[in-house]
């Protein structure tokens, strides 16, 4: 299966020093996984630089070096060089030319966006399997290659990692995979050199500025998505502005282009919406035409979540017939508003989010509000080494719940005390409607204790993830199981009267 360098490299701005008939078996960007006869490729990061670990490299066998200035290595002299001016493009290239370009092979579709990317894909899977497809997804919750399910570690594999996860697809006959594509992604060239059928917009609001800075560096890291490196027919939501500065650019390019959102003016709008408890009735507006289902999904955002596929259903040639009757039927998306399940419940609902952004938590919160006859109480917290900045945004957001409890959420190498204390900083105005309670079980155990009959509970920042990262530690913790747990010691046969 491997390729010389000549093969791999043609018509990229490269200088090869060496033999460019060798023959590359592998690519590898970790000195430490080289196998031999790979192409290690030095990555320039923003704490390491892979030059440093060419030797490495070449003592685990690598006899390909890809870098972007020379290397004086005494022990290298039959290690073939190529020099070139962005590792990280050309890597993506090259892991792209090293599996025969596998996503030319298949219908890809890259959703971007804030929120509402995992539940779109997924909805993007149904809609294609509904409509006789066989499928594949990639994103946050983890890869699914036809029924197979697997973990990712990514919301977006690193470029050689993504190009072998869309070759395994392509063998096993995917014809459409839905993506989620990351702003860091996107940054750091993951993504380049794929070919999409389709590119989506969701949303932007405030995450990853400890990496972006600014909200324009933001979204023009988005926005690449739907520029010359990645041409495709696109969806768009044009409720924000910057749905409508993206309609507009691929507008100017010609692209075809169907816009979604509440927005009257969108090709995708709903006429009327009305919100239950376990589902939601829609009327809808798609380029003129009205057509009215049920789905099984609840809230507003999901609203968005709803037109967005549809708009990609459309946009990949999928008949609006096939479209409605799958959304009918569509899935619950793993913690993404997920009814927890208990046998004793007390009459408390219980659901669980991934909302880990001031937007997604007051969307989600918004959305249990106008289902709860009750008070709604909201447990959440902020992950550590990520933007610090939206912590006390998120607290302010969280008062718009009768009663928030606020715990930790991944603290990884931060001290959770501190970050709660970011937290509590923005909710100056709720005195009395909050408590603080760092070990998040005991969180979930005390929002059930405060809730009573017709009560609901948000569970937010985590969704559908199985672990907690606490210093270097990755302990077992999945907000569902524990809130069942918990569920069931308040109001199981053994629970005190």
């Amino acid at each position: 299966m491997g390729k010389t360098c000549t093969e791999l490299f043609e018509g990229m701005d490269c200088t090869i020093i060496g033999n460019a008939q060798d023959e590359v078996e592998g690519i590898a960007y970790r000195s430490d996984k080289v196998k031999p006869g790979d192409a290690f490729f030095c990555i320039v990061g923003m704490k390491t630089d892979g030059h440093t670990f060419a030797q490495d490299a070449i003592d685990h066998g690598a006899k390909v070096l890809v870098v972007e200035r020379k290397v004086y290595l005494a022990d290298a002299t039959d290690v073939t060089e190529v020099v070139v001016s962005d590792t990280r493009k050309a890597m993506a290239e090259a892991s792209a030319r090293f599996y025969d370009d596998p996503s030319r092979a298949l219908s890809l579709v890259g959703v971007t966006g804030t929120n509402g990317k995992t539940t779109t894909t997924y909805l993007v899977e149904h809609i294609a399997r509904v409509a006789g497809k066989r499928t594949g997804v990639i994103g946050t919750v983890g890869t699914v290659i036809g029924d197979v399910h697997e973990k990712s570690s990514h919301t977006t594999p690193e470029s050689p990692d993504l190009q072998h996860l869309l070759a395994r697809m392509r063998d096993a006959r995917c014809d459409v995979v839905a993506m989620e594509v990351s702003s860091h992604a996107l940054d750091l060239e993951r993504t380049y050199a794929a070919s999409f059928a389709v590119t989506a917009f969701s949303n932007l609001t405030q995450d990853h500025l400890d990496y972006h800075h600014t909200f324009e560096a933001y979204f023009e890291a988005k926005a690449r998505l739907f520029g010359k490196d990645y041409p495709a027919r696109r969806v768009i939501c044009i409720d924000d502005k910057w749905g409508k500065e993206l309609l507009r650019r691929c507008s100017e390019a010609g692209d075809s282009v169907v816009t979604t959102g509440f927005d009257r003016s969108a090709l995708i709008h709903p006429k009327d919406v009305q919100y239950y408890p376990t589902h939601t009735s829609i009327t809808l507006n798609v380029r003129g035409s009205y057509y009215e289902f049920d789905y099984p999904l609840v809230g507003k955002f999901n609203v968005e979540n709803i037109m967005c596929a549809f708009g990609i259903g459309i946009q990949l040639g999928i008949g609006v017939s096939t479209i409605i009757d799958a959304l009918r039927e569509a899935p619950q998306i793993p913690g993404r508003l997920e009814r927890v399940h208990t046998p004793h419940d007390g009459g408390v609902s219980v659901f669980v989010d991934y909302a880990h952004t001031p937007d997604a938590l007051e969307k989600a919160l918004g959305s249990i509000m106008a289902l709860t006859p009750g008070r709604t109480i909201c447990v959440f917290g902020c992950g550590g080494d990520r933007d610090a900045s939206k912590r006390p945004i998120m607290g302010r957001a969280a008062l718009a719940a009768d009663h928030a409890v606020v715990t930790s959420d991944n603290p990884r190498t931060e001290d959770p005390d501190a970050i709660i204390a970011d937290i509590v900083a923005g909710m100056g105005q709720g005195e009395g409607r909050f408590d603080v309670q760092p070990d998040r079980r005991a969180a979930i155990a005390r929002a059930i204790q405060l809730a009573k009959p017709g009560d609901s509970i948000l569970v937010a920042g985590k969704g559908h993830e199985d672990y907690q990262l606490v210093g270097k530690e990755v302990l077992s913790f999945d907000d569902r199981v524990v809130a069942r747990e918990e569920l069931e010691r308040a109001f199981g046969e053994g629970a005190c009267e």
